[in-house]
C-alpha cells in the first residue's frame, strides 16, 4: 500500500468549514461534522435520535422530500437549497449537493451556510421594487404636474386674447397687462420644453431597437449555462418566423432570464424540465410563446394574481413573488401583453404579444 493510500481523510471531515453529512435512506443522520453540529447547536443524542426532516423548515419539508426520493433512485442532487431550523430557533439557509451509494443505502452531502447572501438577495429584491416604484410615482407626478400647470397657463394665454387693449388708455396698466402677456408666454414655452425634456428621458431610458430574438435569448441561456446544465433541461427554439422584434434589448434579456430561471425553479422534482420557444406572426400580431412541462399553476384559483407583486403559488421558500411581475410591467411598458394557460403539473405556456 502506497503513502497515498495511507493518508487518512478524516482531518477534512473534522476540520472543514463546510457541513459535511452522512445520511442514511431511513432518514437519520448517520454522521455528521463539527461545522454542521455547531450550526445546528443540537445535541448528539437529539440529532442521531431525530428525522431529519423534523430540522427542516416547515414550508421546506415536502420538497425536500421529493428530492430525497430520486436521491434514492440514484439521481444526485445539485445546487439545492432549503432552510433549517437551529436549536435557537433561527432559520438558517443551506445550499446542497448530495450523492447517493445505493449499495450503502447512504447519502453523502456537503452544504454551505448561504443565509448571508439571502438575506442580501431579499433586501436587494426589496428595494429594487420599491424603487420600481417610486420611480413610476415620481413619473406620473412630473406628468399630472405638467398637466395640471399648462391647463391654467393656457387660460391665461386665452384671456389675454380677449382684451381689447385699444379701450384701454392708462399707459402703466398697458405695460402691467404687457408684462404680465410676456411672462405667461415665457412660462408656456418653458413648461413646453420642460415636458419635451420628460418625454426625451422616457425614451432614452426604455430605448427601442431591432432586437435579435435568437442572439438574446442564446445570451441569457449563456449567462446561466450552470444552472441549465445542472438542471438537465431540454430546450427548443424557433425564431425563424420573426427573427426580430423592435424592443428593448435589456428587457427582453430580463423576459427570457425570468421566465427561463423559473422553468428551472418550479420544474417537477422527477421531470426534467422541457422548454420550448417559438415566434410566429398571427393576423399581423408578432407573438412570442413560452412553454415548459413544469409544476403549473391552477388558474381557477391564481389566474388574476399571476403577475401581481409578492404573489408566491407553490410553496418555494425560494420564490420572490417578483419575477413575473417584472416581466409583466416590462411587456406592458413598451404596449405589449402577455397571458399564460396552465394547468396542475401540466407546465405552464405563456404567449407574448409584442406592439
Amino acid at each position: 500500500m502506497d503513502n497515498a493510500t495511507e493518508l487518512s481523510l478524516e482531518p477534512f471531515f473534522e476540520l472543514s468549514l463546510d457541513m459535511l453529512v452522512i445520511a442514511g435512506y431511513d432518514g437519520y443522520f448517520k454522521r455528521i461534522n463539527p461545522s454542521f453540529k455547531k450550526l445546528l447547536g443540537y445535541p448528539d443524542e437529539v440529532l442521531f435520535s431525530s428525522l431529519i426532516r423534523e430540522f427542516i423548515y416547515e414550508e421546506d419539508q415536502v420538497l425536500t422530500a421529493k428530492y430525497r426520493e430520486n436521491l434514492k433512485k440514484e439521481v444526485p442532487l445539485i445546487n439545492y437549497e432549503n432552510r433549517f431550523v437551529t436549536a435557537s430557533g433561527e432559520v438558517v439557509w443551506l445550499h446542497w449537493t448530495s450523492i447517493p451509494l445505493p449499495e450503502q443505502k447512504l447519502i453523502y452531502a456537503i452544504a454551505k451556510n448561504i443565509t448571508h447572501k439571502k438575506k442580501l438577495e431579499e433586501e436587494r429584491n426589496g428595494h429594487i421594487v420599491q424603487l420600481e416604484k417610486i420611480n413610476k410615482d415620481l413619473k406620473q407626478l412630473n406628468y399630472a404636474t405638467s398637466h395640471d400647470l399648462r391647463a391654467p397657463i393656457n387660460n391665461l394665454l386665452s384671456i389675454f386674447s380677449l382684451l381689447d387693449l385699444s379701450e384701454i388708455s392708462n399707459p402703466e396698466v398697458l405695460e402691467i397687462l404687457s408684462f404680465m402677456r410676456m411672462a405667461t408666454e415665457g412660462l408656456h414655452q418653458s413648461m413646453n420644453k420642460y415636458v419635451d425634456l420628460l418625454s426625451a428621458n422616457e425614451t432614452l431610458s426604455v430605448a427601442l431597437e431591432e432586437v435579435n430574438i435568437e442572439a438574446t435569448f442564446n445570451q441569457v441561456q449563456q449567462s446561466i449555462s450552470s444552472l441549465l446544465g445542472n438542471s438537465q433541461a431540454k430546450i427548443e427554439v424557433d425564431f425563424s418566423e420573426l427573427p426580430t422584434i423592435s424592443f428593448n434589448k435589456n428587457y427582453l434579456e430580463s423576459v427570457f432570464l425570468n421566465l427561463l430561471t423559473n422553468s428551472i425553479k418550479y420544474a417537477r422534482p422527477e421531470v426534467p424540465p422541457h422548454i420550448q420557444v417559438i415566434t410566429f406572426i398571427d393576423d399581423d400580431q408578432k407573438k412570442l410563446v413560452f412553454k415548459d412541462n413544469g409544476l403549473g399553476f391552477d388558474m381557477e384559483a391564481v389566474g388574476d394574481k399571476i403577475f401581481g407583486l409578492n404573489q408566491r403559488f407553490h410553496g418555494n421558500s425560494d420564490s420572490k413573488g417578483v419575477g413575473l411581475y417584472l416581466v409583466y410591467q416590462q411587456l406592458t411598458d413598451l404596449g405589449g401583453s402577455i397571458r399564460v394557460d396552465s394547468r396542475v403539473n401540466e407546465g405552464a405556456t405563456f404567449t407574448i404579444t409584442f406592439a
